[in-house]
């Protein structure tokens, strides 16, 4: 059944700092905006442990997900004005599907994805969200999980929600660069979105926004290096991730943490997506759970008797963050030894243990993807042709390449 929302006046605005005001669109919106399975969004960090480095980066997925809908509902009203029919059921079910795009998202966003489940996607955990929403609302999201999922007929519609140049990266790269400070990530939102069309039904940019693209592809390898693998996020991140999986160690070995019910049980139990679909009560387990959970077990497990533990909580808790060096070739395995070997004699540390102190990973920034859904320019002569091709700045086609560095990641 329906939830019932007993208010009269659901047509709200937003003052949004970026975008100025945002509009709430219609009834069902309003109340999806108001179900707690949303609501936890203003409880889950948008950029994870960069306010460490950043302290105006504390903005929630809340705040982005209103400013992606916001810049869906202008892509929208563009694509209809240059000729293309979107119905308003095919116009509220998008907006739907960008605004849910990130529900699946779990404490800390991305830091802590494959850690508190096992190789479940956020994207994942979202479709089983917009599949248990539309159940409460009498299959009124049926069209959106279909955009969602890309299974629905109109192809541009789920570009427009995920792709290269989706409204979520618009308004992440915008937001993200607001709220840092870091003024390298802001990029021309209206005129992108002003240059959109659709072309045998996949969207498409116009010749004329080629430099507004440029300038997008650059300020995303900018801000990937500046702000999202900002070294001294890398390390902050790198102990929480090794946290959480100290933490799961322990009481997969049957040790007692304290700890929310809902993060107990993720501490507990390798939880799969097979699991998600067998055992719908997982979801609302999930969705209960939120930053405050893990910041919560985190200060109390700095006095927990394993040493490991209580060294790591204390360290990210009071911002006493591991080194952390950047290489642009791999580190050599003499090198790796070596830390690890006085890492392990000044804190007498098993070779298990050891793990959880000196870290070597590869960190990679993929600006814009050849291999993935392309970035497509129509051409004035009505060709289709890849941005990398299309583009008279070199600069694009070095982009198109990832770009690899290591870290190698210790306490001092």
């Amino acid at each position: 059944m329906r939830p019932i929302l007993h208010r009269n006046n659901k047509k709200k605005l937003v003052n949004d700092p970026v975008y100025g005001f945002i509009a709430i669109p219609d009834d069902l919106i309003f109340d999806l905006i108001q179900h707690p399975y949303f609501q936890r969004l203003r409880r889950i960090s948008q950029l994870g442990l960069t306010n460490l480095v950043y302290p105006g980066a504390l903005h929630t997925r809340f705040h982005h997900v209103l400013g992606a809908m916001h810049l869906m509902s202008l892509a929208v009203a563009t694509i209809r004005r240059k000729g293309h029919e979107i119905t308003p059921e095919e116009e509220q079910a998008v907006l739907i599907a960008i605004l849910l795009h990130d529900i699946g998202h779990g404490p800390f966003s991305h830091t802590l994805e494959y850690d508190i489940v096992k190789n479940v996607s956020h994207e994942d955990i979202s479709g089983f969200f917009i599949q248990r929403l539309s159940e409460q609302f009498d299959g009124d999201l049926d069209l959106a999980l279909l955009i969602f999922n890309n299974k629905y007929t109109k192809k541009f519609l789920h570009q427009l929600v995920s792709s290269q140049l989706d409204m979520d990266r618009l308004d992440y790269l915008n937001r993200d660069s607001f709220y840092t400070g870091v003024s390298e990530g802001k990029i021309g939102s209206d005129r992108l979105i002003e240059m959109l069309n659709v072309h045998e039904g996949n969207l498409v940019m116009e010749e004329k926004g080629i430099y507004s693209i440029e300038k997008f592809i650059v300020a995303r390898r900018l801000m990937y290096w500046q702000v999202y693998l900002h070294k001294t996020v890398t390390s902050a991140e790198l102990m929480l991730i090794k946290i959480m999986q100290r933490a799961k160690e322990l009481s997969l070995q049957g040790e007692t943490l304290f700890a929310s019910p809902s993060l107990s049980y993720f501490l507990k139990n390798e939880v799969t997506r097979e699991d998600f679909i067998k055992k719908p009560e997982i979801l609302d387990t999930f969705a209960k759970m939120d930053d405050y959970d893990i910041l919560g077990a985190v200060k109390v497990w700095q006095e927990h008797p394993d040493k490991v533990l209580s060294f790591l909580c204390t360290k990210l808790i009071n911002r006493e963050l591991f080194k952390i060096e950047i290489s642009k070739e791999p580190f050599s395995q003499e090198r790796i030894t070596l830390e690890k070997e006085i890492i392990r004699k000044r804190f007498d540390l098993s070779e298990n243990d050891l793990e959880y102190f000196v870290y070597n990973e590869k960190l990679t920034n993929n600006a814009y993807n050849k291999k993935k859904e392309k970035i497509n320019i129509l051409m004035k002569n009505g060709a289709i042709i890849d941005i990398s091709q299309a583009s008279d700045n070199l600069n694009i086609n070095a982009l198109a390449q990832p770009v690899e560095k290591y870290c190698l990641c210790y306490p001092v």
